[in-house]
């Protein structure tokens, strides 16, 4: 008999941990508070419904909430339940703190998400080469050594820390990335003409601001103090590249700018770009989607940008770390021009 799941929280998130858990053999049970989107769910077979929070937590060995962090917080106030818990909310230290009182929990955050929210971008394959945290404080070995191998289950790599490393750690790496981008898009579309020149490294650098902002305040109010801090600190370095403009100091811009080259090049992609160069021709997606079946890679991403003025564009396909040489081939096959990976 297979292992049964509860996942309480059935958005984009939770329904994409019920399809991951589902194919490593769980049999997965799903509540959510709105109707629409557990009914979402079971339609695209995600999970079996269950009529209230009690029945889906019945008789499950693992249990997964997958709210809002406030969400997160009150149920852990209020289950009872001799699974092993754990999380997937962005913040990390509330949650721990709500989850005392629980037997078995392990706090965690699958570093992996789409700018949409509900169910409907739901993927069973969202975890796939993504960092999994999962916090220490308080667990058990057995529980976090079980985890760990759920996480690795559904195609993630677990990464254990503190709660408190953690909050620190997301809210250079994620908080304050959301807030910069929300920050630029608002200076943006202060200026008309600035605006219509917006190009794809503008788009790409602030794709995060069209995420939920009710999630989003969410965490950073649950973070606050991390992530005022680090916004702090990002302000005082834009200050200091202010500075060095004002001054045209082209020595001290060129040491910046090349310190930051550098430690962007260290940084190993979880996942790697390759630009196709489409003509304006009736078949070309059909084309290209001919070639990524050939190569047999694992897309992750896609971004079609328009020529401006009609006549094409570049549609930017990202796949896993390794992959993109199968990829180029194909696409050459198929008599496509590609631009270099990143």
């Amino acid at each position: 008999m297979a292992p049964r799941a509860a996942v309480l929280g059935t958005g984009l998130i939770g329904s994409s941990a019920a399809i991951a858990l589902g194919a490593a053999g769980w049999d997965v049970t799903g509540w959510d508070p709105d109707p629409g989107a557990l009914a979402h769910a079971v339609a695209m077979g995600a999970c079996r419904p269950a009529a209230g929070r009690p029945e889906a937590l019945a008789g499950a060995e693992l249990v997964v909430l997958a709210g809002p962090v406030g969400a997160v917080i009150d149920t852990l106030r209020e289950i009872e339940t001799p699974a092993l818990v754990t999380d997937v909310a962005g913040v990390k230290q509330v949650v721990v703190d709500a989850a005392g009182r629980l037997g078995r929990f392990v706090g965690g955050h699958p570093m992996a998400g789409r700018e949409t929210a509900g169910p409907s971008g739901a993927s069973g394959s969202m975890f796939r080469g993504a960092t999994w945290v999962l916090t220490t404080d308080g667990v058990d070995d057995a529980d976090l050594s079980a985890m760990s191998d759920v996480v690795r289950s559904v195609g993630a790599s677990p990464v254990v820390m503190s709660a408190a490393r953690h909050d620190a750690a997301v809210a250079l790496a994620s908080h304050v990335p959301h807030v910069t981008a929300a920050v630029l898009v608002e200076a943006l579309a202060g200026d008309e003409e600035a605006f219509g020149l917006a190009a794809g490294g503008f788009r790409d650098l602030t794709r995060v601001a069209l995420s939920d902002p009710g999630w989003w305040v969410d965490v950073l109010v649950a973070n606050r103090v991390d992530v005022a801090d680090s916004l702090r600190r990002v302000a005082a370095s834009l200050d200091g590249m202010a500075a060095l403009v004002d001054r045209e100091d082209r020595d001290g811009l060129t040491r910046r700018l090349a310190r930051s080259q550098r430690l962007r090049a260290g940084m190993a992609a979880p996942v790697q770009t390759v630009g196709v160069l489409l003509e304006d021709h009736p078949g070309e997606i059909a084309r290209v989607g001919h070639a990524l079946a050939a190569s047999g890679v694992d897309l992750r991403d896609l971004q079609l940008r328009h020529a401006v003025h009609g006549g094409g564009g570049v549609l930017t396909l990202s796949v896993r770390a390794g992959e993109t040489g199968r990829l180029v081939a194909a696409l050459a096959e198929e008599g496509f021009r590609t631009v270099p990976s990143t």
